[in-house]
Order: C-alpha cells, then structure tokens, then sequence
C-alpha cells in the first residue's frame, strides 16, 4: 500500500530504551480505546514484564488492545506471560509461528521485524527498539544503541492503517467502528511532513530501499547513515560512491561492538568499494549499533526498524518513516557527530587495504551476490503471512500447553 506525503505532524526523537520505554508505557497505561502494538521481540525481563503491566492496565480502561509478536523473535514467551495478557482481555497473535526441528527455530525468513506501537489513533511510535532490558545502559557492554521516534498528527492515520493490515481477518464493520471512534487522525499536531514507508512480500517489496536511493541521489553536502547491518544491494552502494564522488560528504556509522559477528564481517567485505571514492566510515565500539536511522542534507531523515542487508531489503516486514523536519535533522546530526567524535573509530583505506589480496575473491563474490540478491530472494518460501491468535489453555496449566486459533491474513 502507498502512502502519502502528511503535513502538520509532530515528531520527536527517542534515543535508547531510556527515551523510549517511559513514553510508550505511559501512553498506553493511558489508553482508553485502542492500543495496537507490533515487535519483533518481547523479552520476559523487567522491560518485558512492564510492558505486560501498561497493556493489562489499558485493558482494565476498557481500551481493545492487540499485539503481535513475531513467531521467531519472539518463540520463548511463558504461557504464565500470555495467560495474564488474555485473562485482560488483550489479543496475542503471532506472526508465521513455526515448528522446531532439534530444537532448533526454522522460520528464518520473511519475519515481522517493524516495531510501530499505535494509542487511540492520537500518538504512534516507530523505530528500531525492541521490548527487552538489553535496551538499557544498565543491561551492560552489549546494551543496545537504538532509536524510535513518537509522532503525532495526521500520519498516525497511516501508521493505524498499517497496523490494522496485518489484522484484516476481523470482520470489517468491527474494523470501521473501531476506526470511526478514534479521534484525532487528521488533527493538526505541529510543522513536520512526514510519510510513512513499509517494506512487505506484496506491492511494497521495495519501498524503503528506494527512499534511500532518492535521498542519496538528491543528498548535495551532507549524508549520515547510522545502520546495525550494512550489507545493502548494490545499487544502494554505488549511490553511496557516487554521491561523495560529486562532493556530498558521505559518513556511515556501523557496528564495531557487533552483537552478531558474521555482519560485521559482511559489512568490511564492503568497504574498499566504498573508502577509496572518499566514503567517510566510522565504527561504533562503546557499545552494539541497532539503530536504523540516516539523515540527508538539513531536512531529509528517516528512522525506522529496517536495516541495509538483504533481510530486512527483501524479506522481512519493515516499517520506516521518512521526516522532512530541520529541527530533528539538526538534532540527529548533532546526536551522530557526537557519537562518532567520541564513540567510534574511523575506518582508514590503508587499514582495509592490509591482505586485500585473500580478501579480494570475497568481495568479488559479495558484489556479485548483492548485485544477485533480489532474484535469490524469489528462492526463499513465499508464503501468505498468517497470525496465530494465542490462548493459554486454562483448565490444564501444569502441561504448559497453548491452544492457537489460526487468523488468514493477507
């Protein structure tokens, strides 16, 4: 689905889970008519079981409230956890759950991975933070630095929109009702324009990446990208290089401190190509990058769940939104120059340059596979999304057992 460009929109930057957390836990224990929340992960830690406290209290407010989980992200929730979330009368659905083998989680691909969290249709939050204590500072080395954004005004409406898709096996006069009910979605809340962008194994399977490609296209003094996994298609490489060729100032902010090794690894397979046409690279050590968030020139930024690797460009469910705001690009530019004055190191041509020679096969190969990647990505299992709605079984809790009541969705 094609969204439109809003005006009239207020935004505002949340920066880790300390930002993040207070905010969306007040908004919806504050809830009185609908709470609609999608994650990729849900710990069952001190964040996690906050989390389960706002939406059992937005229930007791009478609020409808419905979360999905992510069938792989989010496998190991207790069926204590789910139990007290439907005794609320909250809805838990899970996205294309799947069966283990050994053990072991086998629906690799084609995951929700968009992180939205929408209240009453006045305030939605979008971005890359997950429902985990490894959000905090106090997690310890390897909490995460990540981003989301809390926006109000007309592209709520969108960002409802996008949510209520994934739950179009209700019956549509319940979904209209409930949408005629909300106030507040065309309400003018503040100066921003912002659009809202997903990522889908439908109409949209290329969406986000090509908002990238027109940003760094148009980019003519300065571009910021601050991304977790950066192993992006190759045209969204060579925009990069050809972008600092004419003489935009081009910086990346990647993982140095990675929380998945073999990334970062892919990620280095890149940076040859891209350091000798003047491509400025930081990477990020105090502490794992999982934020998705790139800025372009003095107005132009995005923030959002989506990373730049083959996953999240041609196989996971993602959501972004794109912000034409000086303000918060301002604000973000001054955030990343900090973080990559005092909090990275930059990558030298010369450092990558040591034992180009063995490495050279491998890059070879890596652009070829990038160049590849949207065909091999037909490979994978397309099927339809489905969601699972979960109910704990009651009257046999010692078993642990859930009963699921499957949900077609398209």
């Amino acid at each position: 689905m094609k969204y439109d460009w809003r005006d009239g929109n207020q935004v505002d930057l949340l920066i880790n889970g300390e930002e993040f957390y207070p905010a969306v836990f007040e908004s919806i224990r504050n809830a009185k008519q609908e709470v609609l929340l999608e994650t990729f992960i849900i710990f069952e830690d001190k964040v996690g079981m906050e989390l389960q406290q706002a939406l059992i209290a937005a229930a007791r407010n009478g609020a409808s409230v419905e979360i999905t989980v992510d069938g792989y992200g989010t496998a190991d929730l207790s069926l204590e956890y789910i139990a007290a979330l439907t005794a609320a009368g909250v809805r838990v659905h899970m996205f294309d759950p799947g069966k283990r083998l050994l053990g072991m989680r086998t629906n690799l691909f084609r995951r929700l991975h968009r992180k939205i969290v929408v209240i009453d249709s006045e305030v939605a939050y979008i971005g890359g933070i997950n429902f985990g204590a490894d959000h905090l500072g106090d997690y310890g080395p390897m909490a995460k630095q990540d981003y989301a954004v809390r926006v109000r005004g007309p592209i709520v409406a969108d960002v409802h929109t996008a949510a209520e898709r994934l739950l179009e096996a209700r019956d549509d006069r319940e979904v209209a009702k409930r949408r005629v009910n909300q106030p507040g979605q065309h309400r003018h809340a503040g100066n921003s324009r912002l659009l809202m962008t997903i990522r889908d194994n439908g109409d949209d399977t290329n969406t986000i990446e090509q908002h990238y490609l027109d940003a760094i296209r148009n980019a003519q003094h300065r571009l910021i990208v601050a991304n977790a996994y950066f192993f992006p298609g190759y045209r969204l490489l060579r925009e990069l290089r050809n972008a600092a060729r004419r003489g935009v100032k081009v910086t990346l902010i990647l993982q140095g401190q990675p929380d998945m090794p073999l990334v970062r690894l892919c990620s280095r397979l890149t940076y040859n190509y891209l350091l000798r046409d003047g491509v400025t690279i930081y990477e990020y050590c105090q502490r794992p990058l999982h934020g998705k968030v790139a800025l372009a020139d003095h107005e132009w930024c995005t923030v959002g769940s989506s990373n730049l690797d083959p996953l999240s460009l041609s196989l996971n469910l993602e959501g972004n939104v794109i912000i034409r705001d000086a303000a918060l690009n301002r604000r973000l530019y001054e955030h990343l120059s900090e973080l990559a004055a005092s909090s990275c190191k930059s990558v030298p041509l010369k450092r990558v340059m040591r034992g180009y020679w063995w490495r050279a096969p491998l890059i070879f190969l890596c652009f070829h596979f990038l160049r590849h990647f949207p065909a091999i990505a037909g490979w994978f299992p397309a099927h339809s999304p489905r969601l699972k709605l979960l109910k704990p079984d009651i009257e046999a809790p010692q078993c642990g057992t859930l009963q699921v009541d499957q949900e077609k969705v398209s």
